[in-house]
């Protein structure tokens, strides 16, 4: 890596032992100090990229007629600022941050009469120097107000101690000694807490070797902590049903009535959380869409989002889960059944039936088109068979529809095996299932009592005069009375 810097708004020429570009004084000129020390700091701040340019001020007193900055262990090196742009302080500008620049400074001034103490030290780092570590959080980056978390710095370097950075208008920072496990490198630990919504929570991690304390590592990549709970929780959904299967798109939502300008999905025992813009709706309603592109396994789990307001930490409170379920997991296929029979009247019982010769943990009953969760239920074994009985009681309108079993492992709650094969429930004598009709006037095609199973028949009802309709029904079972509506 090139050394290579430059310290402007300097009055003099610099000795053969001093710092590229800095003018020098000597220290031997230096008497005990009797004026008030001055401060120093440095600007943007004292932890600086390499090649970054930096300032060095020094402010003391009006009555100063030059200021000189030092530098320890560097030759006994003076930086000397005679003229002054201001009354009462100086800068020394670095142009170019390198290690050469990095170590701990004092400055000092000295009137007609008299010297300063010494400013107390200005540790100057430069970083940059190492591969970055990473940085992570347990046990998760959403926090409750007044919440502590742990933040761990990782690397495969070798480094002797980790820092970790608060950004923000001070930079706050914390140094940890390292410790080694094989399984994940040198690492350290750093307790935050508790956290309060009316500040921000980025964090950056740095490591460093002992015998050069002022040469930092590369960032890590920025954590943001999320305060939650402050504001008002959001929805998440999803448009099909939560049993997917490999290989298929999925997108979930979350939305609020709140109007906010970011969200972020959460995945429960992942680290890494899934950001987004909001787009705001002419209904008021704001949110954002988080495809996670083709099913897979690893898809599987409990999800919930958060929304948020841009250049604050205060988030909302956690949307109600959903799980995501990936069916098509295991190899075996039970069955369902449906007693005492698929077409059922309003207020009667029906039970389904799930099995499988299959050792199984738990049965799952899902309905086709609703993004409701499944329903769970223990399997027990009877008669060489793993099963689970569904019932609903007192079957309503709501319960038709087209109906999928499937088994599961408490060890695997996220995954499925292949779906049973579906079954239909109809609820007889359902308005939704007749026209508004008077009269049953003609059958068409054939008497009722000539129908084989499987055939069509077409009922005719006529509620007046010029106001008919035609039913396609198709016999299902050879009992009379059970028919169910065509498609």
């Amino acid at each position: 890596m090139e050394r290579r810097g430059s310290v402007q708004d300097l009055g003099q020429t610099s000795h053969r032992d001093s710092l590229p570009g800095l003018s020098v004084g000597s220290r031997t000129q230096v008497q005990a100090g009797t004026l008030p020390k001055p401060t120093i700091w440095a600007e943007p701040g004292s932890v600086v990229p390499w090649e970054a340019p930096v300032t060095i001020w020094c402010q003391g007193s009006l009555k100063a007629q030059e200021y000189f900055l030092y530098k320890e262990r560097y030759s006994g090196t003076w930086n000397r600022q005679p003229e002054l742009e201001f009354k009462d302080k100086a800068k020394f500008s670095i142009t170019h941050m390198t290690d050469v620049y990095a170590g701990q400074y004092h400055c000092y001034y000295r009137s007609t009469t008299a010297w300063s103490n010494p400013s107390d030290p200005l540790e100057l780092v430069v970083t940059g120097m190492h591969s970055k570590p990473s940085l992570s959080v347990l046990p998760s980056s959403i926090v409750p107000s007044g919440g502590n978390v742990t933040l761990q710095c990782v690397s495969w370097t070798g480094f002797h101690r980790f820092v970790l950075m608060k950004e923000g208008q001070r930079q706050l920072f914390w140094t940890r000694n390292s410790q080694q496990a094989p399984s994940m490198g040198f690492w350290a630990l750093f307790p935050v807490g508790p956290v309060i919504p009316s500040l921000m929570w980025t964090f950056r991690c740095y490591g460093y070797y002992s015998n050069t304390p002022q040469e930092w590592s590369l960032p890590s990549d920025p954590l943001e902590l999320l305060i939650s709970g402050v504001l008002g929780k959001p929805s998440l959904r999803i448009q099909q049903s939560p049993v997917v299967t490999s290989g298929q798109n999925l997108t979930l939502q979350c939305l609020s009535d709140v109007s906010y300008d970011r969200f972020v999905l959460s995945k429960e025992g992942a680290r890494d959380l899934l950001h987004r813009h909001g787009w705001q709706s002419q209904a008021g309603l704001s949110g954002a869409d988080f495809p996670l592109g083709p099913v897979g396994p690893f898809h599987r789990g409990r999800y919930t989002c958060y929304g948020g307001h841009n250049l604050s930490s205060q988030w909302s409170a956690s949307s109600g889960p959903l799980d995501i379920l990936v069916a098509g997991q295991f190899p075996y296929t039970p069955s369902l059944q449906v007693q005492p029979g698929p077409t059922v009247a309003p207020g009667e019982n029906v039970t389904l039936l799930c099995q499988s010769l299959s050792s199984v943990d738990i049965f799952l009953l899902s309905k086709e088109g609703a993004a409701n969760p499944p329903l769970r239920l223990r399997s027990k074994y009877s008669s060489g068979l793993y099963q689970a009985e569904f019932s609903m009681s007192p079957v309503t309108s709501a319960h038709r529809g087209t109906y999928r079993c499937y088994g599961s492992f408490n060890t695997s709650p996220y995954l499925l095996s292949h779906p049973s094969v579906p079954v239909k429930i109809l609820v007889s004598g359902e308005a939704s299932l007749w026209p508004q009709c008077g009269k049953l006037t003609e059958v068409m095609e054939t008497p009722w009592r000539h129908v084989r199973p499987g055939e069509l028949l077409m009922i005719k009802s006529q509620a007046g005069p010029g106001h008919s309709s035609f039913l396609p029904f198709r016999r299902i079972t050879g009992l009379r009375g059970q028919t169910s509506r065509g498609r």
